[in-house]
């Protein structure tokens, strides 16, 4: 019997896939957010469309979108490639538990920053690591449709 390489371990656990699948995510949610911060969103606040929002929310929100993105594609095809949802269904799912996560980004974001005087660049990968987990959990039921007994990526595609 020959040992499966760490590659080989890794590819076959959904959640070590999740793991890198939301470790790319977050790479481009945070690099984006931080480029946008530092170069682009200079001001302290900008106006959008008649309410002034200050820079680290503007650099979040797109930057959330971009991680958002990116994500989905590599947990549709990487994590959950087994789920027999339509496409356009897992990514109206997806955006949904997405868009939940969007506010809940926001509020962990804003207490950091205006109650705990975090400098934005720090707060932002601790707010997005600290609700990590739990988007696995949801994404798997609710996104993709699958069962918790699946998460490591053992299914029996017989029923038994």
């Amino acid at each position: 019997m020959q040992d499966k390489s760490i590659g080989q371990k890794i590819l076959g656990n959904q959640f070590l896939r999740f793991i890198i699948s939301a470790g790319i995510g977050f790479l481009v949610d945070v690099c984006s957010f931080n480029l946008l911060f530092d170069y682009l969103f200079k001001a302290q606040s900008y106006r959008v469309i008649n309410y002034h929002v200050s820079n680290y929310i503007l650099s979040f929100s797109i930057s959330y979108c971009l991680g958002v993105i990116v994500n989905f594609l590599i947990t549709r095809y990487l994590v959950f490639s087994e789920s027999k949802l339509q496409p356009t269904q897992q990514f109206l799912r997806f955006v949904s538990v997405a868009f939940i996560g969007y506010f809940a980004n926001l509020a962990i974001l804003k207490i950091m920053v205006v109650y705990l005087h975090m400098y934005p660049p720090i707060a932002r990968p601790a707010a997005a690591l600290s609700l990590f987990f739990a988007s696995f959990f949801i994404h798997k039921l609710f996104s993709f449709n699958l069962k918790l007994r699946d998460h490591a990526g053992n299914h029996n595609p017989t029923g038994n």
